[in-house]
């Protein structure tokens, strides 16, 4: 699916809406370049779990964990692994295998070690529709 975001609004309500759809064990990727509004979207995911404590990208230590909602999410943020093997030293499979709500930042740096099943959220800028659009695609993956 594909959504339209004309403001940093729009993507956190978009974020909001998964996040309360959310259920144990679901893994979600999050693909754009840098200021795109991963941040943003990650905040609504969050809200829509019931995490009220501040979300912010965990560029420097790759994970952040919040459990003060229905739901634990495991915020991470590949974009400094210099190796997969790195992931096993976090506990990745720990968390993607759990009961909690996993987001990966950066997702296609570890590719080789996503679930077999995983919803990938992508956001993109199209200047010609404005500074604030993003185009957000939302695609349920399965048995690569």
């Amino acid at each position: 699916m594909v959504f339209e975001s004309e403001n940093e609004k729009d993507t956190f309500a978009l974020g909001e809406e998964i996040g309360r759809r959310a259920k144990p064990g679901d893994v979600y990727t999050l693909v754009g370049d840098l200021g795109v509004g991963k941040t943003v979207f990650t905040k609504g995911l969050a809200s829509g779990l019931g995490i009220e404590e501040p979300v912010s990208s965990p560029t420097f230590t790759i994970l952040q964990v919040y459990e003060d909602g229905r739901l634990p999410l495991f915020h991470f943020d590949v974009y400094r692994i210099g190796d997969v093997e790195e992931m096993d030293e976090i506990g990745y499979e720990d968390c993607i295998y759990g009961n909690g709500v996993s987001l990966i930042e950066w997702a296609d740096l570890i590719g080789e070690i996503l679930p077999e099943r995983y919803v990938e959220i992508r956001i993109e800028k199209d200047l010609e529709r404005g500074f604030d659009y993003r185009r957000i695609t939302v695609t349920e993956k399965s048995d690569r």
